[in-house]
């Protein structure tokens, strides 16, 4: 029988997810090291051709597996010239850097380098066929740069809520909870526009999973968000799918606005962690919140559940 055919040869069965909804920690380790700042004045950096948002892959022949092992490169090249492949909006290149010592004596180029980043996010969907989970709805991106995170690997980290800051018109209000970097939930495999992926043990995660739905379109009107935005509880809140748009970008496939006046009392709408909340209509799984509109926090994007899905794979 073909996957996903019904054993009468009928119209395929709807696949079935899990709807999360529960905060995960999120530990994500680059491949290489993200340029974030660059120092003022005639720096190595500067002069070489370095850019803010470049990501340092190798250094003198050597891949570049951190921002400590980058810089003992740099004290074992000394002030010679040394060859840094560099990717820079998608393509590469090779810059020549010649290192200067700083007044402790080591070796420096005047660049603020980042190579991993941690927070806490929304677990979006478990699939219980195959262990894998969708989370946050967008990618996991630069503080500095606003630019994706270059992914290596990474985790997923159970995590509690211990308090929220309420968001505001021109302010975003996120959530703020404890996770422990020491225990692993699940590996991530991937960082993309419409969200990280990766596969998780059920019976690691087995307190929070519920039972699968089958997965839908989303459509104007009625709808609920299931999200944990106190302690360890997951409950659904009321909102409304205002307009579902096409073809759209960057996790931005519906306007969303939150209508739950227990939600808007705790959090006042949307806020950070909140992303990647499921979005339920109708018992099926339709998508994920992704982003809050500053001016109004009761309101933000989703993403669809399909492009999700089309992202893991």
């Amino acid at each position: 029988m073909a996957a996903g055919v019904t054993a009468d040869g009928g119209a395929p069965a709807a696949r079935m997810l899990v709807p999360v909804g529960h905060t995960v920690g999120i530990k994500l380790f680059a491949r290489g090291v993200v340029v974030v700042k660059l120092s003022d004045g005639g720096t190595p950096a500067r002069e070489c051709g370095l850019r803010t948002g470049d990501i340092i892959v190798s250094c003198g022949g050597t891949s570049v597996t951190s921002a400590e092992q980058f810089q003992s490169l740099l004290q074992e090249n000394g002030n010679s010239a040394t060859a840094l492949q560099v990717r820079r909006d998608g393509g590469s290149m090779t810059l020549s850097v010649e290192p200067a010592q700083n007044d402790q004596g080591s070796y420096c180029i005047g660049a603020w380098i980042r190579d991993s980043m941690a927070g806490i996010g929304t677990m979006t969907y478990y699939d219980p066929a195959t262990g894998a989970f969708g989370a946050l709805g967008h990618g996991i991106t630069d503080v500095d740069t606003a630019q994706l995170m270059p992914f290596s690997n990474g985790s997923i980290l159970p995590s509690t809520v211990k308090a929220v800051k309420k968001g505001e018109c021109g302010a975003a209000g996120e959530l703020r909870g404890d996770f422990d970097l020491t225990c692993d939930l699940g590996e991530l495999c991937a960082n993309t526009d419409c969200g990280v992926f990766g596969t998780l043990a059920e019976e690691d995660y087995a307190p929070v999973l519920g039972d699968a739905v089958p997965v839908g379109a989303a459509r104007a009107g009625s709808a609920v968000i299931r999200s944990n935005v106190e302690g360890d509880e997951v409950r659904e809140y009321e909102i409304e799918i205002l307009k579902v748009v096409s073809n759209a970008a960057n996790g931005r496939d519906m306007v969303i606005s939150v209508i739950d006046p227990e939600l808007i009392a705790a959090t006042g709408g949307i806020v950070q962690g909140m992303s990647g909340s499921p979005i339920l209509q109708n018992g099926q799984l339709v998508g994920a919140v992704t982003h809050v509109l500053l001016n109004d926090p009761t309101k933000g994007y989703g993403i669809s559940i399909e492009n999700m899905l089309k992202a893991a794979e």
